[in-house]
């Protein structure tokens, strides 16, 4: 079966050219595209252009989406508002001045159905097609800030720049990009590979418009992209809001000292066989392989996504989509483990007792549950609230929990002391509902000696660590 493609085209005053450019994409024929689709976006032309648009779309009712913005916002505001309304698996920028022919939107899907891809970018400057020779200073300034991009990044590009960049659908949508001009080009380059991305490139033919055309190179334009990297190599905005708290987690891939010191705090009492509920985009993951056998699970299918490319190629872990408030998804696992960590996810259900029970499930007689809860029921605030926890626990409460669904509790320890006031402070007197990047910042330095300190402190832990066996 072959692709879906959906091909966004912003248009700005392009009355000369659109025509033709749409006329292009519509002719676009090959064995690996089941289907295409073009969605429309004018950006608030002026020149004529929309009454062209109105009477292209009126032509094509089933293959041209249209829509109109009243206002220029720029190419990444309407890029934007096209990959909303994509429903191809496949969705490709294509810009409306002819500069990128249409004819190489096939080869650009190849790495998508030979190599499971995630990205395809087509290169002007990869061998293998004919193109028009570019102006050396055109030339010189996109290799510059691909060279720039490649060293702010584990990429190896050949031109961050290019126009045609095609992704998998599902991931564009749940990428935010916040540019609202042409520098949504390096930003969706950065938030790709943040997240982890198969990027491939090929080959393309380009035929750049001339300085009288209007195609002029502005330093200021270069400089607007070089700070744009700078920019998101150092922040983390790669998952739009959603229902999985997507954000929050992520941040917490800022702490790999912190994280490093709680897969400490377990593994004396791991075993060889382990099931992690919740890996999220693997934060301990990474800490507690390799193992005999590790399933690594989540609801969320951007996580899923994540952990099977960051993991592949370790025969010994699989991952898999794993409910704990699902027993049809514990049938297959029943009795196959020797432990199972459940980290940070128990105070999200309201069905307690329902987990626990198949957390049980899957672990063989005598194997241990691991299960980390935060501490505290006077710290609850916003931001408990805003990561969806329906209860902190006590020693007592989580004691009794495990004790009744058929556990004997083996270790009850608190971890991580030294964060209980900045937890108080800020989800009860700030009222603050997300973590400050600097204050993760400050704790992942200072891991270190904080976790000498911890055991010390004369308070109890933000967290709780209760270690049980299944009786």
């Amino acid at each position: 079966m072959g692709l879906t493609l959906s091909v966004v085209m912003p248009v700005y005053n392009e009355r000369f050219l659109v025509r033709e450019s749409i006329r292009r994409v519509l002719a676009v024929e090959d064995p690996i595209l089941e289907r295409l689709d073009l969605i429309v976006v004018d950006d608030g032309s002026t020149d004529g252009t929309r009454a062209i648009l109105r009477e292209i779309a009126a032509a094509n009712p089933g293959r041209v989406q249209y829509v109109e913005h009243e206002r220029n916002g720029g190419k990444g505001a309407a890029v934007r508002t096209g990959i909303g309304l994509a429903r191809g698996s496949v969705t490709v920028i294509q810009d409306a001045d002819l500069e990128y022919d249409p004819a190489d939107l096939p080869r650009l899907l190849v790495p998508f159905a030979r190599d499971a891809a995630d990205a395809v970018f087509g290169s002007r400057f990869l061998a293998g097609e004919y193109r028009r020779v570019l102006y050396y200073r055109h030339t010189l300034a996109n290799r510059l800030l691909t060279t720039i991009c490649n060293l702010l990044t584990d990429l190896n590009l050949s031109d961050m720049e290019t126009c045609y960049k095609a992704v998998r659908t599902s991931l564009l949508q749940s990428i935010p990009l916040r540019s609202n001009d042409f520098r949504i080009e390096p930003e969706l380059c950065f938030k790709l590979e943040k997240r982890g991305a198969r990027i491939y490139e090929v080959p393309i033919s380009y035929s750049g418009r001339t300085y009288e055309e209007g195609k002029k190179i502005r330093p200021r334009d270069a400089w607007f992209a070089f700070w744009t990297m700078v920019h998101w190599w150092l922040v983390d905005d790669i998952y739009k809001e959603d229902e999985y708290g997507s954000k929050i987690l992520v941040r917490m891939s800022s702490v790999p000292k912190f994280n490093r010191w709680m897969a400490d705090a377990l593994r004396p009492h791991l075993g060889g066989r382990v099931l992690e509920i919740g890996s999220g985009i693997g934060n301990m993951t990474r800490q507690l392989c390799p193992r005999d056998r590790y399933t690594a699970s989540d609801i969320n299918p951007h996580y899923l996504d994540y952990l099977q490319r960051g993991f592949e190629g370790r025969p010994y872990l699989d991952v898999r989509r794993v409910d704990l408030t699902q027993p049809a998804d514990f049938a297959p696992l029943a009795g196959g483990y020797d432990t199972v960590v459940c980290l940070n996810v128990l105070e999200h259900l309201d069905d307690e007792d329902g987990a626990l029970g198949n957390i049980r499930s899957a672990l063989e007689s005598g194997g241990r549950a691991l299960i980390l809860v935060p501490q505290g029921p006077g710290l609850h605030g916003t931001l408990d609230q805003a990561l969806g926890h329906v209860r902190r626990y006590t020693r007592a409460s989580l004691r009794a929990a495990l004790e009744r669904n058929g556990f004997e509790v083996q270790e009850l320890f608190d971890f991580n002391r030294v964060t209980t006031p900045g937890w108080w402070w800020n989800g009860k007197v700030l009222r603050r509902r997300n973590f400050s990047r600097l204050q993760l910042k400050l704790l992942n330095l200072n891991v270190w000696w904080v976790r000498r300190l911890d055991p010390f402190l004369p308070w109890s832990g933000t967290s709780l660590i209760a270690v049980a066996r299944r009786r």
